[in-house]
């Protein structure tokens, strides 16, 4: 038997971790989980324009995403936690570092096994909160996350998804099946 829930689940949801600059140049980064990609070249978020990562981003038309990871847990959630008003160098206390991105003016954190470059090609305020979509210029991916293949392997990578039911952090592991193929059994 189903139950009516009140609130709506779209599970799994990324933990996306946005860096930025801020307006002094020290890097910033935030935990978001309400963005992930809306096409082939793109990566939508929608942020709450109080956030400083949210102004870093109007004004420098540029941010990375990185996919939070189960060795860094702790260091996703503090950075998700703790605003850059209150703690400038919030990235240095949570044990990350940064190099400044080839392609984008934004920051890159080398802990994180999966970044994506971003230039701002929209930004709309809506529904009370800014959605900013990103154009994907570079995806760096460290050569352990890599499969046989030359293609990224996701289960390595142990990303962790948010459980917007329960507030839990999951990870991302197990292949189940084949895209594309395995429902052609039933034609």
């Amino acid at each position: 038997m189903k139950k009516n829930i009140a609130k709506g689940i779209i599970t799994p949801l990324p933990v996306l971790i946005i860096a930025t600059y801020n307006e002094d140049g020290t890097p910033d980064a935030m935990n978001a989980a309400w963005g992930g990609q809306c096409g082939p070249k793109h990566i939508a978020l929608n942020l709450s324009p109080k956030h400083v990562t949210t102004e870093n981003i109007i004004r420098t038309n540029a941010f990375t995403v990185s996919f939070a990871d189960k060795k860094n847990l702790a260091a996703s959630d503090y950075v998700g936690l703790v605003s850059a008003k209150d703690e400038k160098n919030k990235l240095e206390k949570a044990g990350l570092h940064t190099v400044k991105s080839e392609f984008v003016d934004a920051p890159v954190i080398e802990e994180y096994p999966l970044t994506i470059e971003c230039k701002v090609v929209s930004v709309k305020d809506e529904l009370g909160e800014t959605r900013i979509v990103g154009e994907i210029v570079n995806t760096l991916a460290d050569e352990s996350i890599i499969g046989e293949d030359g293609a990224v392997d996701i289960g390595k990578i142990e990303a962790l998804v948010f459980d917007a039911s329960a507030h839990f952090y999951r990870v991302v592991g197990e292949k189940v099946g084949n895209a594309f193929r395995d429902g052609m059994a039933l034609k």
